[in-house]
């Protein structure tokens, strides 16, 4: 009896276990965001997430200039049309402004960033019903300033290369179904505390400060960035298949660049 007992807890504590995890690091008071409060949003009202989304990201970061931040729409009652990204404590806490598309909805992205102390990391959604938030408290430091790994010339010669990878089934449909891919671009994303590992000297501010998403004359989503987006912008995200054939990603960068890419869909 004791034995059936026993194991039944554990099965228990077990299947609770995800959800438990994904409680540890709420969102903290924090003084910061009071201050930073009205430059974000001005004087608009900020309601909690309340089930419309989750945000996933590690307690303690592996890698602070490369930290994961996942966002998932968990009612697709209510469409989310944009999403701030805020790390409180960044020299720039304004990470990246995304719009999004209706063939987004319901909303799973996942990209990169860069954290600089022990921070709160928080979403602003937008949606027709005003602005929800959520988020999570991450450990990590030195993210902003943390070399490069590549050297400046190494890291410039390929800068504005792009690639799209695709998971699952990814052949262009009829039916619209859901499809995930991820766009990846390289680009150093140079936050301007990095320093030059040879002359120790600081390296200009140099990263993508426009991002666009289309298939076909639908866009999927657009960014505005900052320094806080890593090295090499990745972005992975979930959509409906319009049938288009490709991707077309267009890109420019603080140095006036602009990068712009026909990505298959399927190999030809």
């Amino acid at each position: 009896m004791d034995r059936t007992w026993r194991s039944a807890t554990l099965l228990a504590l077990w299947l609770a276990a995800p959800l438990a995890a994904a409680e540890t690091n709420p969102l903290t008071d924090s003084p910061t965001w009071e201050e930073l409060r009205a430059d974000v949003v001005g004087d608009a009202d900020i309601a909690p997430a309340a089930g419309l989304f989750t945000i996933e990201a590690p307690y303690r970061a592996e890698d602070a200039a490369t930290v994961p931040i996942h966002i998932v729409q968990t009612d697709d009652a209510l469409a989310i049309e944009t999403a701030t990204v805020v790390i409180d404590e960044n020299p720039s806490p304004v990470a990246a402004e995304f719009a999004f598309g209706s063939a987004m909805a319901p909303v799973d992205f996942e990209m990169r960033i860069r954290v600089n102390q022990y921070s709160n990391v928080r979403v602003i959604a937008g949606t027709p019903e005003g602005l929800r938030m959520d988020g999570r408290f991450v450990k990590a430091s030195g993210g902003c300033s943390a070399p490069a790994t590549k050297d400046p010339a190494q890291a410039l010669a390929g800068i504005g290369q792009m690639k799209l990878r695709l998971f699952g089934d990814a052949a262009p449909a009829i039916s619209t179904p859901r499809r995930e891919a991820q766009i990846m671009i390289r680009h150093p994303n140079y936050s301007g505390l990095q320093r030059d590992q040879i002359t120790q000297l600081f390296i200009p501010a140099h990263f993508v400060d426009h991002l666009e998403v289309w298939q076909g004359d639908e866009m999927l989503f657009s960014m505005d960035g900052g320094i806080s987006i890593s090295e090499n912008p990745s972005f992975r995200f979930s959509y409906a298949d319009n049938g288009s054939e490709t991707l077309r990603v267009l890109a420019t960068d603080t140095e006036g660049n602009r990068f712009e890419s026909e990505l298959p869909k399927a190999e030809g």
